[in-house]
């Protein structure tokens, strides 16, 4: 189920009040007995799986009571966010409803991101999509994407509200390991008044966000990081790079997750340590998914657009902040990124 009657969401738009109407009526006309199917993308970070499971426990809320979470590949949660209310909805890919009444997209800019998980977007009566990527290609039926918004869980919020939902503290905690994750801890250029008063909003349910930041960003196994040390070790800086904007890059293989005995989650966190380069606007790290696969995360403090590099590379994502799957050697991967940066500045 691809497109829509409109043709997808219009580059740059949010959300219609068609497509909130028509959202809220796929949930709210479903019968009792309609099986609900929640993906996030591959390798969910906070926002995916806050966003996911946060709205699952609005729809809980509503009586919806066959209702799965899922996401594609190794049914495995990161450590920082297993805590998280709602979990208790997660099923591995294969025991997810082959044919649900209605399946709802968090976090994915297109298909692509949902791994064999896709084919439920077809079997689905519905298919309603939430998201806040400008790169989104409009996939499923209905469209909630919204690319103003700092986080998909400001859209999953929005529609909860649509939906009569009241905010409780465990909706409020998932929604804002979404929020606080995607911010970068508040941090980021997305963070605007707005995304302060929904954060109060949350913090208004009785959440403790001490103790939250320590189990999403100050918490990391001794092994964690010698590896970090080690492959921050190899990493190189490129002066030169995207027009003298300079490009700083690391990898990390498979092997090198065995050697310390980490999962492999653990590396979502290593692009933070590389960004703060000084002599580099674009950082990157590459990370061994398979043999001759690497999935690719890609920041940028303002020269570059490197979610133009991204979705040119088949991938996707924010201006700042995007990633792809590349494949070959790591020489070969990072020499296409290198070759797209030139092509993606920013206005000065």
């Amino acid at each position: 189920m691809t497109g829509s009657a409109a043709g997808g969401p219009p580059a740059g738009a949010g959300p219609t009040d068609t497509d909130w109407a028509a959202a809220v009526a796929a949930v709210r006309g479903l019968p009792a007995t309609a099986r609900v199917l929640l993906i996030c993308h591959v390798n969910p970070d906070g926002d995916a799986l806050g966003s996911m499971l946060g709205f699952g426990l609005g729809l809980r809320r509503l009586g919806v009571r066959q209702l799965q979470a899922t996401f594609p590949g190794p049914p495995e949660v990161p450590e920082p966010f297993r805590w998280l209310p709602g979990s208790d909805l997660l099923v591995a890919q294969d025991d997810a409803y082959p044919d649900p009444d209605l399946v709802i997209c968090f976090d994915a800019a297109s298909e692509s991101r949902l791994g064999d998980l896709v084919d439920r977007l077809d079997k689905a009566g519905t298919a309603l999509v939430l998201d806040h990527h400008a790169s989104n290609t409009g996939f499923g039926g209905i469209h909630l994407v919204d690319p103003h918004a700092a986080a998909t869980s400001v859209v999953a919020l929005g529609l909860l509200d649509r939906l009569g939902v009241a905010l409780d503290a465990e909706i409020a905690a998932c929604l804002y390991v979404a929020l606080s994750t995607d911010t970068g801890s508040f941090r980021f250029e997305a963070t605007t008044p707005a995304v302060h008063e929904l954060a109060a909003r949350l913090l208004a349910t009785g959440i403790r966000p001490g103790e939250i930041s320590r189990q999403i960003f100050d918490t990391r196994p001794f092994g964690a990081v010698r590896l970090f040390g080690e492959v921050l070790g190899r990493a190189r800086l490129e002066p030169a790079a995207a027009a003298g904007h300079g490009l700083v890059w690391t990898y990390a293989t498979r092997d090198d997750l065995a050697r310390h005995d980490q999962p492999a989650y653990v590396l979502e966190a290593l692009i933070d340590s590389v960004r703060c380069t000084a002599e580099a606007d674009v950082s990157c790290v590459v990370k061994q998914a398979g043999d001759a696969e690497w999935a690719v995360s890609l920041r940028s403090k303002g020269a570059v657009d490197v979610s133009r590099v991204a979705t040119v590379l088949g991938g996707g994502g924010h201006r700042f902040a995007a990633g792809f799957t590349g494949r070959g050697t790591v020489d070969e991967v990072v020499e296409r990124i290198r070759a797209e940066l030139s092509g993606a500045l920013l206005p000065a």
